[in-house]
């Protein structure tokens, strides 16, 4: 099994760039605003409460797969992706790290505007209630208190993973043969720092393989009915 510590997500300061070069600036930054939700750029109000169990559907463009989540299991992690999920942070997102027999990770944006705003929008350690075992969705860190957008589900049982903090939030519970045939042939080579700094233009570029998240939306429960409003009595008519 890889490292542990090989899959963490990569650090916002200085990723992708040489010693003393020059940071990238994001490619395409303005532009690739355009049919994104605004909320993404700002962190701070992405606050909503998930509901205590939920199933979100990903259409990726190898298949499709279903991850059940229960709050309880890790509640701050829990939020924090529903959060992500409801305001469409995962379109195009691409599957970057893959490790047969480990782990595949995702989890930084397409675009580089939406890295930007998520670098440092941390989120608390949740207690590890669950094991790292096959088929659960987790949260990457760069040690502790350092969670942001980055996830990883497990390819095996990872019991290792949970006395370093690896909280399970989650479990797919369909597709994971989906999961399991996602693209793996460039394996580690993808850069986080250039996927954060450059977005899809990178890897559509680098590595136009990569398999990757058309879609992923909360399915269950359903979203409430927008409420009808009374209708309007009559005006009183005049004798």
């Amino acid at each position: 099994m890889a490292a542990p510590g090989a899959f963490a997500q990569a650090q916002p300061s200085g990723s992708g760039s040489a010693a003393g070069a020059p940071a990238k600036k994001p490619a395409g930054s303005s532009a690739a605003q355009k049919g994104i939700d605004p909320a993404l750029l700002n962190p701070s109000t992405l606050k909503a409460r998930a509901p205590d169990e939920f199933d979100v559907k990903f259409v990726a463009t190898n298949g499709e797969f279903v991850v059940h989540v229960t709050r309880a299991w890790a509640p701050v992690g829990a939020d924090r992706f529903y959060n992500l999920v409801k305001h469409g942070f995962f379109t195009d997102a691409a599957f970057f790290r893959v490790v047969p027999g480990f782990i595949v990770q995702f989890g930084l944006s397409a675009n580089p505007s939406v890295n930007k705003a998520w670098a440092n929008a941390k989120i608390s350690d949740d207690p590890v209630t669950q094991s790292n075992k096959t088929g659960t969705l987790t949260f990457a860190t760069a040690g502790p208190g350092t969670r942001t957008t980055q996830l990883f589900i497990n390819y095996a049982d990872n019991g290792g993973l949970d006395s370093q903090g690896f909280a399970p939030f989650g479990q797919v519970t369909s597709g994971m043969e989906v999961v399991t045939a996602i693209y793996s042939t460039y394996g580690e080579r993808p850069d986080q720092g250039s996927i954060t700094n450059e977005g899809k233009a990178y890897l559509d570029k680098t590595f136009p393989k990569l398999d990757r998240i058309l879609s992923a939306t909360v399915i269950s429960p359903a979203p409430a009915p927008a409420a009808k409003k009374p209708a309007a009595a009559a005006a009183p008519k005049s004798q």
